[in-house]
């Protein structure tokens, strides 16, 4: 119950941007419209971008984001946080389909302009990769936490900027690839957190769990 109250609440924000591109607010789908064209025409005056917004998209593709969360879980598994490990594996793995079905409820069309940089099938928001790379970095880092409070200071600071990083320029490389709006990626990323967050509170308070 706990779990579900607080995705209500941090989710909140989607439901709001959800609500604005369904009824194509005209304040959003210009600021939208903008900001594609402009990133994409610096896409296009680049090829050497291109090629390294296309690799992105391919190490990032859902099925690979995932599977590297095998070795932390693995990892957490080992080190006796097996509860902790069931919880972000079953997490991720559930936030993925979730992600999906919200596709499916928005139905928002990809964004369309003169002249496309790449193509991308199904709906656009929220977007998937920005979606599973942030759901998948947040869970792990909660999954590993009781772990990587143990290592220095300036390690953990680290670890997190360096996933903060990866989901930055996950949303980016959706953008400036023009397959995504701005609000799609941002969408995405508060999804997984939203979600990521509301399933751990509800896993926390949780009796009989190992310590945290």
């Amino acid at each position: 119950m706990r779990g579900a109250l607080a995705a209500a609440i941090l989710c909140l924000p989607v439901v709001v941007l959800a609500s604005l591109v369904t009824i194509s607010w005209d304040e959003l789908i210009e600021v939208d419209q903008r900001a594609i064209l402009a990133a994409t025409g610096v896409t296009r005056s680049h090829p050497a971008l291109f090629d390294a917004l296309i690799t992105w998209q391919e190490i990032f593709l859902p099925w690979h984001v995932y599977l590297a969360a095998l070795p932390i879980a693995i990892w957490t598994w080992v080190r006796g946080l097996r509860g902790r490990t069931i919880w972000g594996v079953a997490t991720m793995l559930i936030g993925w389909n979730l992600g999906l079905q919200a596709k499916l409820i928005v139905e928002r069309a990809r964004p369309l302009y003169d002249d496309p940089v790449s193509r991308a099938p199904g709906f656009s928001f929220p977007s998937g990769h920005a979606f599973n790379t942030a759901m998948m970095l947040v869970t792990s880092l909660i999954m590993a936490w009781p772990l990587l409070r143990r290592w220095p200071s300036p390690a953990r600071v680290a670890v997190v900027a360096a996933a903060a990083v990866v989901i930055v320029l996950t949303a980016l490389d959706r953008v400036f690839l023009g397959v995504h709006f701005p609000s799609d990626v941002v969408a995405g990323v508060l999804l997984a957190l939203g979600l990521a967050f509301a399933s751990y509170l509800g896993y926390r308070y949780e009796p009989r769990r190992e310590s945290r």
